[in-house]
């Protein structure tokens, strides 16, 4: 008979494959297992319906991850923090430490772009896209209490559990574009409501394979190693390259962070790497 034992070891010997190159699944499978709240260009407003999964063991379905934000080759991604999440060195938390400690305000200041941040992470059903299954929704704290879980938890005061499986609720996300000081477009989340008690699927089978559904985030949000963000926090780029199925770092890269671009490199790119600057993509 299996026990907890052997089922921590198996998960945490999965984890520590998915975090090594991010290969669990491929690009377009992962895709599909990503929630985005972005607008297309031309569009000012839209609305995603979505129904939070109940936890197995009853735990907050919100999950919270650590990552830095920063640009690589001119891309805006999102990076693991290792420091934060599993209390290993983290190379872009040293570069932030650095910077705060000298006490002068322009490090201060460049320090930002390398301060881990902590988002949320809740699995779930995009109610517009029931086919692809279960999917991830990944999204900032924020400080100041006005965030998408700042709007959400008041419905869980008033409403109770919304991820029970028979009478739970799907939420309501009004989406409304607005412009940066600087005109560059970008999707709000202006309210988030809630739908009436429904049961999460009228068919038993496709609500089965929902509520077995082992893939968890990590199988999701690419980890880098630790030499990738070694090289971001020297300011490189660090290059796929497509023959070896890995990363190459050193000579050609191009400079991105803290420093002006030195070299252009003509490799093929990261399949994993985003291609909108402010776009929330699982990378």
């Amino acid at each position: 008979m299996a026990n907890a034992l052997d089922a921590v070891l198996a998960q945490y010997d999965k984890n520590v494959t998915s975090r090594g190159n991010g290969d669990g699944m491929t690009q377009e499978e992962r895709l599909k297992k990503y929630f985005t709240t972005y607008l297309p260009k031309g569009t000012k407003s839209g609305q995603s319906r979505v129904r939070i999964l109940p936890t197995p063991d009853g735990s907050s379905p919100f999950k919270e991850v650590w990552f830095h934000e920063v640009q690589v080759d001119g891309r805006w991604v999102k990076l693991y923090d290792p420091g934060k999440n599993d209390g290993e060195r983290s190379p872009l938390t040293e570069v932030y430490e650095e910077l705060m400690s000298t006490g002068k305000e322009a490090d201060k200041k460049l320090a930002m772009q390398y301060r881990p941040r902590k988002f949320y992470i809740v699995k779930l059903i995009d109610r517009n896209n029931k086919e692809d299954g279960i999917k991830f929704w990944r999204f900032k704290d924020n400080y100041k209490q006005e965030g998408i879980l700042d709007k959400i938890i008041p419905i869980w005061r008033a409403k109770g559990d919304v991820t029970d499986s028979n009478e739970g609720r799907d939420l309501i996300i009004e989406l409304v574009k607005s412009k940066t000081n600087s005109g560059i477009e970008y999707t709000v989340v202006q309210t988030i409501m809630y739908d009436d008690p429904m049961v999460l699927s009228e068919d038993k089978g496709t609500m089965k394979d929902w509520m077995e559904d082992e893939t968890t985030w990590s199988d999701v949000y690419a980890q880098r190693p630790v030499e990738y963000l070694e090289a971001v926090a020297r300011g490189e780029t660090p290059v796929w390259d497509s023959e070896l199925k890995k990363f190459v770092y050193g000579d050609n890269t191009t400079e991105t962070i803290g420093g002006e671009n030195k070299t252009t490199t003509t490799e093929e790119k990261d399949p994993q790497s985003t291609t909108e600057v402010d776009s929330d993509l699982p990378f």
